[in-house]
């Protein structure tokens, strides 16, 4: 529960980044690896560990604890619905197709 709680809203936080307009997927993932030495950014992480599978968490999260902080992202919620899930569906963030 304490990793769900830290590291979702980092990664919803990068979608509403990225939605926003404020930088490209690769420029949030660069930043993030180089500013947090983290071995890969949340995007990529994202895609990694599901667009699903985040989503079901921070609604978990907003549910449970009734603070708006823990909202999924639209564009997260928009890329589920189209059935971007990630590496496992070959799109996501990233496009795995080829």
């Amino acid at each position: 529960f304490i990793v769900n709680r830290v590291l979702m809203p980092m990664i919803n936080e990068a979608f509403y980044t990225l939605m926003e307009g404020v930088s490209g997927p690769e420029d949030i993932d660069i930043g993030m690896k180089l500013g947090t030495n983290q071995p890969m950014g949340p995007l990529t992480l994202a895609d990694f560990i599901g667009l699903d599978t985040c989503l079901a968490i921070m609604k978990v999260l907003h549910n449970g604890l009734g603070d708006s902080k823990y909202r999924p992202c639209p564009l997260l919620v928009q890329y589920v619905d189209a059935g971007w899930l990630g590496r496992k569906s070959g799109r996501g963030v990233y496009d795995y197709s080829s």
